[in-house]
């Protein structure tokens, strides 16, 4: 009788991590080339790389996020632990398929309102599904997320609280930025309501319908 060969679990869990980081940065590229806006965590990224066009879309949000990790470790000191330098290795693949993604969709600019809308939409749940993957099996957080818990262990607030006040501040930081640089509000729009509005919503509808990789495996369980 022949033998089933089966992927160890923890490599499902690596594999679902890395395909959805590459999923999410493909979601958020399609977000910004509909000419609509960027999401809110790749808002002062994206007016960065506005401002400096010989530095690529991938490289300015590495940089934002190690900025994220220098935070965690402002804010936990002692409690940050060296295994989360990881997360520059996940932001690093990240930055890489963000640019990729970019590259991809380089024919894609629309004129068109009702373009930018499909656009638009379709890259909030290619984003939302990509969250869902790399969130599911539990393993390393994206330094956007690991700032905001390392806020929540510092204050005690929500997490939920922390994230809306987070991505916040980062879309007033990015309009300041903007203004500064161009005098005028440059690479966020409406689009970046819209993405900071649904995306979440989504997130927990495809978490409600659809099956993602689990931090343990069910069929170990089930034993």
């Amino acid at each position: 009788m022949q033998r089933t060969i089966r992927m160890p679990h923890i490599a499902k869990r690596v594999l679902s991590l890395l395909v959805g980081l590459a999923v999410e940065s493909f979601g958020i590229a399609l977000i910004t080339k509909s000419n609509l806006g960027t999401s809110p965590i790749s808002s002062i990224a994206w007016v960065f790389a506005l401002r400096f066009p010989q530095i690529s879309f991938g490289v300015t949000t590495f940089a934002m996020n190690v900025a994220f990790v220098v935070l965690e470790i402002l804010l936990l000191r002692r409690d940050f632990h060296p295994i989360q330098f990881l997360q520059l290795a996940v932001t690093f693949w990240f930055s890489a398929t963000l640019d990729a993604s970019m590259m991809l969709l380089a024919w894609f600019s629309p004129d068109a309102w009702r373009l930018r809308t499909i656009g638009l939409l379709l890259g909030c749940f290619i984003l939302a599904l990509g969250i869902c993957m790399e969130v599911a099996p539990g393993l390393i957080m994206v330094p956007g997320e690991g700032a905001v818990r390392a806020l929540q262990i510092v204050t005690k607030a929500r997490f939920g609280t922390l994230k809306v006040c987070f991505d916040v501040s980062l879309i007033v930081i990015a309009t300041a930025l903007s203004f500064v640089f161009f005098g005028r509000l440059n690479g966020l729009g409406i689009g970046t309501v819209v993405a900071a509005v649904i995306t979440g919503q989504i997130v927990n509808f495809l978490n409600r319908h659809m099956r993602f990789v689990a931090p343990t495996d069910p069929a170990q369980k089930a034993r």
